[in-house]
């Protein structure tokens, strides 16, 4: 039997709900990264997260829940859990792409995003592959004799973006394998399952360093200089084209659902704030090439709406959208 609840029930039950939102944290918190644990969006979440412990009464843990289309998967756990503050997503712009894929009914307007930041994305080879140039790279995969396999995280993916527009703007034609994130994809490089990798310079420049994968390109309108390896090419120099397509860039972070209420939000905004201005976050950023960002609220909104339209309409462009973004009112960029 459906129970009716009074008016007077409803807002008693709305002054409890605000009352435990204004002790809130009362629990530890979870944020449920939805990537593979050791990719970008999960050692960002985990670096700011311990440094936000500091800042709140309770602890923020850190678990992964990969998998599906766009990080799918962990976005509907969370989405599903309760809008209370206690479990939160850690995201990237990559999941922007979920819906016109097919994985999952919301746009990103659902969620209230923090901006941690991002790293420029890297094409790069194992070290015992023979290519050591970009551009032997792309005459053998233009050529139609191979089969060359290439990585760049899960479906959707900013680093599949970068791949499809690598694509396009070079001639390349490259078979696309995807991974519950970027480590294991960088890992399929190092052992020869793939003989391509796209993921960010602040994912791969530990392996770089430690000769396990060999960068060819990056890919932004400028070089980047990494100590002890040198310098690494923009892919602009060999292909202008690229212009057209390219930069498209990495932005990770974590949200809240965002009927969550104000005084959850506020809460969390001020820990991530001070967070971000610790030595240790600063010192992390700078040793991994990441630029931190600290957007928030309808700041941090806004860019995810423009990512979500950029992601979208270019993948419905390129033909790898299964649902026209029109149909879920995603404006084109």
């Amino acid at each position: 039997m459906k129970r009716h609840v009074t008016p007077a029930i409803a807002l008693l039950m709305g002054l409890s709900f605000h009352a435990a939102a204004a002790d809130y944290p009362e629990r530890d918190i979870t944020n449920v990264v939805v990537w593979s644990a050791g990719g970008g969006t999960d050692v960002a979440n985990r670096v700011v997260s311990a440094e936000m412990n500091a800042f709140l009464p309770r602890r923020i843990n850190v678990v992964n829940k990969p998998g599906g289309v766009a990080g799918s998967i962990g976005m509907s756990h969370v989405s599903n859990q309760p809008a209370d503050g206690y479990t939160l997503a850690g995201l990237s712009e990559s999941n922007v792409a979920a819906a016109v894929q097919g994985g999952w009914e919301n746009t990103f307007d659902s969620w209230y995003p923090f901006i941690i930041g991002g790293s420029p994305d890297l094409i790069s080879v194992g070290s015992n592959s023979s290519y050591t140039t970009l551009e032997e790279l792309v005459e053998a995969a233009s050529s139609g004799d191979v089969t060359i396999k290439a990585a760049a995280g899960g479906s959707g993916s900013v680093h599949h973006l970068n791949l499809l527009a690598f694509e396009k703007g070079t001639g390349a034609d490259l078979n696309f394998i995807p991974y519950p994130g970027s480590a294991p994809g960088q890992n399929a490089a190092i052992t020869g399952e793939v003989s391509v990798v796209i993921t960010s310079l602040a994912e791969q420049q530990q392996l770089i360093a430690a000769d396990r994968l060999r960068p060819l390109a990056v890919l932004t309108d400028s070089s980047v200089d990494i100590e002890g390896t040198g310098e690494i090419p923009s892919a602009f120099d060999s292909y202008p084209q690229l212009k057209e397509y390219l930069p498209i860039r990495q932005t990770i972070g974590f949200a809240v659902r965002d009927d969550a209420p104000e005084e959850v939000k506020e809460t969390l905004e001020q820990a991530f704030e001070q967070a971000l201005e610790t030595d240790a976050v600063k010192q992390w950023a700078e040793d991994n090439y990441f630029q931190l960002s600290g957007k928030t609220g309808e700041e941090a909104s806004e860019e995810f709406s423009r990512l979500e339209s950029l992601f979208s309409w270019t993948l419905y462009d390129l033909e790898s959208a299964s649902i026209n973004p029109e149909e879920l009112n995603i404006p084109r960029p």
